[in-house]
């Protein structure tokens, strides 16, 4: 993926430019502009499958991992074909190498990929499914190969695990994480994590990379909703 950030700040655009029919797949409603030598094309997120089959996965996909029941496909008309694209959230773009390394995502982690690259969702244990905030029922999985882009609310931190000692992280802050990491979503403390406010945390033994936000917006949320007024019919 040809692509360039076009500021270093937490309010980055991403500009990708495509050759004559090459193609990519963005978030549903993550383009800002192209100019003009650009197809878009949405279709269901069903990784290919059509038909009612199709429609049914991309509906499973959606409300088991809050995904979008959308994805967009991009592709160039022209050389030289440029569109920009952005997060709905404030905050850092990361491209992962999807290949030899394959990754698992926390929801809404996903930006943008390589038409070479796809993901599958995975179904998790019991413990994270009933309690995790990583896609629910399901973790989101890639796989194929090439450039996957991913975006994190704030700035984004990188650790690497050597397998010596487990490591753990806010289950909100969780980004991505190589698959070659095993992980278990726990209470942090006390019961449901009361005592420290940290609720779930998610605890990665093994060897292998995570990606951390150093922003909650769940937590920007609770702060901010008390200032929002709701209509009322009384």
């Amino acid at each position: 993926m040809n692509y360039r950030l076009t500021s270093q700040s937490v309010f980055p655009l991403v500009e990708i430019t495509l050759r004559k029919g090459e193609q990519i797949q963005l978030e549903s409603g993550a383009m800002v502009y192209h100019n003009g030598q650009i197809d878009l094309e949405g279709h269901m997120n069903a990784n290919g499958k059509k038909g009612i089959g199709g429609a049914l996965r991309a509906l499973g996909r959606s409300v088991t991992s809050g995904e979008s029941f959308f994805i967009t496909t991009a592709t160039g008309k022209a050389d030289n074909a440029v569109i920009a694209i952005a997060p709905s959230t404030p905050g850092t773009i990361r491209e992962l190498a999807i290949g030899a390394t394959q990754w698992r995502l926390n929801t809404g982690a996903y930006l943008s990929s390589d038409s070479g690259v796809h993901y599958n969702m995975v179904r998790q244990n019991i413990g994270g499914a009933l309690f995790g905030g990583t896609g629910g029922l399901f973790v989101m999985e890639t796989a194929g190969s090439g450039t996957m882009l991913v975006t994190g609310y704030g700035d984004i931190v990188e650790v690497t695990l050597d397998g010596s000692h487990p490591f753990v992280v806010d289950n909100h802050h969780v980004v991505a994480w190589s698959d070659s990491l095993n992980y278990q979503i726990e209470v942090a403390s006390g019961v449901f994590g009361f005592k420290t406010g940290e609720g779930l945390v998610n605890t990665f033994t093994g060897s292998g990379t995570i990606l951390i936000q150093s922003r909650n917006i769940e937590a920007l949320a609770g702060l901010i909703s008390p200032y929002i007024s709701t209509s009322s019919n009384n």
